[in-house]
């Protein structure tokens, strides 16, 4: 596994570094696989601070302290070949900073001087030869249950198996995720749904038992079966969700056509906490029906339902991301995401819809009606039991392009302005400004969307026609 590492490649940008220092955990690890390698870890047992002082001016790269904790500093920019962050090396020495690692792996050390190869402790190369993901000490999850899902990511993004005694070690550490500091879980987890395959990584994670530690209400999903209209149980239903949203975010033409672009731009758009608003759509796939065990009923007749999951299930995915202490937009994104997905689906049989109908959707929706629609789409086409017939699912899509063609229209549109602003339709009604001035302005908007508001005649008309029959 050694023979085909550069070493000299891998070390020769450190050779600043004063103090004995080396290369360890997932850079060395995938250099040694020959994949590209990101960022480095370094460990020494001189001053962090100092060797990053130095090797900054060495390269003209920019640092900065990472932990006041554990002293660790991360160098980026300048002539650097990727990110280097150095720590001290944590323990009694090089062996014992080793023996604290996750996954033998992780555990090599490669000494920044070139003296000597690869240092393995516990087999990690070997592990390496074998592809399988292996634990450094059999408390290494129990220790830190964050690990499960760094166990799960790493063996999907390396193409490993996982060990049997890791995956029964993830399996008992699972449940103790939810103690863990929500930032880092949440760090993890984004990592999870950024990855290429976004529903392979959550399948992994689920195999070791961590999707259930990390959302409990969607291991109560599992084997909750549902309708008719439905293939698979919740869970199976909410994994093809994310792959049908990941599959549209690829490649939206296939469902929308020639407002394709409208919707790869609007996914592509950084949203927060280094996601953009379709990564963030993921997230919000996975809770979209994270009610559903919490209010199955049976209706006489055996028909399966889940009444008011988007309403409940809206309350969890708030309470679940203040948990994970994301900001507040990412958590009022995907909240609104669960709130309103039924939203779309429920107005197929009200066909044929007018601009204004159009227009209500879209506000109720908004700042996300892109995403609300994707989501729709995705969700609808998850949907495949033996009483779904194919015109449901077209008529859903028709809908679903219809929708985004009204949201481009009105947007281009946009900002539509009232001739006569509240103030003014106050003094030509001679009636005090009140809450029932937006009602009346949201009124005016819609008939200006009809085309029968153009003007400041036709707004006066309107408002006292409106004034006349309002309750």
């Amino acid at each position: 596994m050694t023979a085909g590492l550069d070493a000299r490649a891998l070390t020769a940008p450190l050779a600043a570094l004063t103090a004995p220092a080396w290369v360890v955990g997932g850079g060395l690890r995938d250099a040694l696989l020959g994949r590209p390698v990101a960022d480095l870890d370094v460990v020494t047992t001189g001053d962090p601070e100092a060797e990053a002082r130095a090797l900054g001016r060495a390269h003209g790269a920019s640092r900065f302290q990472l932990s006041r904790d554990f002293g660790a500093w991360r160098l980026t920019g300048g002539d650097l070949p990727c990110q280097v962050d150095i720590m001290p090396v944590l323990g009694d020495g090089l062996d014992d900073d080793l023996s604290r690692r996750d996954f033998t792996v992780n555990a090599l050390a490669l000494p920044v001087s070139g003296d000597g190869g690869v240092i393995d402790r516990h087999d990690g190369l070997r592990d390496l030869e074998r592809r399988r993901m292996a634990l450094v000490s059999p408390t290494a999850l129990a220790d830190d249950p964050v690990r499960v899902l760094r166990l799960a990511r790493i063996a999907d993004q390396l193409g490993f198996a996982v060990d049997p005694a890791a995956a029964s070690a993830a399996r008992a550490a699972a449940a103790r995720i939810a103690d863990a500091p929500g930032e880092r879980v949440m760090e993890e987890f984004a990592r999870i749904v950024t990855a290429p395959d976004p529903g392979r990584a959550v399948r992994a994670l689920d195999a070791v038992g961590g999707l259930g530690g990390l959302v409990p209400q969607l291991d109560d999903c599992r084997g909750v079966d549902q309708s008719e209209y439905h293939h698979l149980d919740v869970l199976g239903h909410t994994l093809e969700v994310l792959d049908n949203v990941v599959a549209i975010e690829g490649d939206p033409s296939d469902v929308f056509r020639g407002d394709a672009d409208a919707v790869a731009a609007s996914l592509a758009e950084p949203l927060a906490d280094g996601l953009t608003r379709g990564q963030a759509l993921r997230i919000t796939a996975l809770l979209h029906d994270m009610a559903k065990a919490e209010t199955r009923g049976v209706m006489d007749g055996g028909r399966v339902t889940f009444i008011g999951h988007d309403r409940m299930g809206a309350d969890m995915a708030d309470a679940w991301l203040r948990g994970m202490r994301v900001s507040n937009r990412l958590r009022e994104f995907v909240v609104r995401g669960v709130r309103h997905h039924l939203a779309l689906g429920f107005m197929v049989h009200r066909q044929p819809l007018t601009l204004v109908q159009y227009d209500r959707y879209l506000r109720r929706v908004a700042p996300d009606p892109v995403e609300a629609i994707v989501l729709s789409v995705a969700d609808r086409l998850a949907t495949d039991g033996p009483r779904t017939t194919p015109i449901q699912i077209t008529r859903h899509l028709a809908l679903a392009r219809d929708m985004l063609a009204a949201h481009v229209r009105i947007a281009c549109m946009e900002p539509i302005r009232p001739p006569l602003d509240g103030a003014e339709l106050a003094a030509v009604l001679d009636r005090r400004p009140g809450p029932w001035l937006a009602d009346l302005l949201l009124a005016t908007r819609e008939e200006q969307l009809m085309g029968r508001v153009h003007d400041v005649a036709t707004a006066e008309a309107f408002a006292r026609r409106w004034v006349a029959t309002a309750p």
